[in-house]
């Protein structure tokens, strides 16, 4: 079983091992799958849909946490606060929601997140990052990455050294970095260099398989998508 990821207490505490957070993408009340042109979704061998709740505990007895991508709170600005309180009843949510200021932050904390995601693709200013940060440090900046740098709507961001990002977002007081790079393999020179100067997650293209470079990286832990037709088979 996977290490679980740290929780709030316990942010100073040095992990067992990396941990392993699912991705669980939600979108209009309905659990989705990665597809070849964006997010499906998710059915079971039967074709009936899973359902939302029980896919969710199922996961998070196996994983100890979810981290939720909640596509409607990216794609429409509507995050699905009603499932959100719901799904946080006894667990650890990271969500990634889509927040483009603090007070969209806000909201997802509110709904029972215990780690909002902030990520440079829409986060409109190091500033909104400030004003986050002092309604809560419960805090996950997530740097997208492609093959020309950093992946950011902030132009002092755009096309960054992701080291350069993470040293200014965590000189706010933010810890812990979620990298994602997207179409392109995983530097792991990279991911050591970001996890010395603080925790760090590696998504976007890990997988399971690569749990031994994530070992030998010192980040604290991978998200990763897990196969969500089994979960929810008849």
């Amino acid at each position: 079983m996977a290490t679980p990821p740290p929780k709030a207490g316990e942010r100073g505490r040095p992990p067992s091992g990396p941990a392993l957070l699912p991705t669980f993408l939600l979108a209009k009340g309905k659990v989705m799958i990665p597809g070849p042109e964006g997010p499906v979704v998710a059915r079971g061998a039967d074709g009936a849909l899973p359902d939302v709740f029980e896919t969710a505990d199922a996961l998070a007895a196996q994983y100890g946490a979810l981290y939720v991508v909640d596509l409607d709170g990216i794609e429409r600005s509507a995050p699905q606060l009603d499932y959100l309180q719901e799904l946080s009843r006894g667990t650890e949510l990271w969500v990634d929601a889509g927040p483009k200021n603090g007070g969209e932050v806000a909201d997802v904390l509110i709904a029972g997140a215990s780690h909002a995601v902030i990520s440079s693709t829409r986060i409109r200013s190091p500033l909104e990052v400030r004003r986050a940060w002092k309604l809560s440090p419960e805090l996950a900046f997530e740097i997208e990455l492609n093959s020309t740098g950093t992946s950011a709507r902030h132009a002092d961001w755009k096309g960054a050294d992701p080291v350069s990002v993470a040293l200014s977002v965590r000189a706010i007081g933010l810890t812990d970095i979620v990298l994602s790079p997207r179409e392109i393999p995983i530097d792991w020179g990279l991911v050591r260099r970001l996890a010395e100067g603080g925790p760090t997650w590696v998504d976007g293209t890990f997988e399971l398989a690569e749990q031994r470079s994530l070992l030998s990286s010192g980040a604290r832990g991978g998200i990763f998508h897990p196969p969500l037709t089994k979960v929810g088979e008849a």
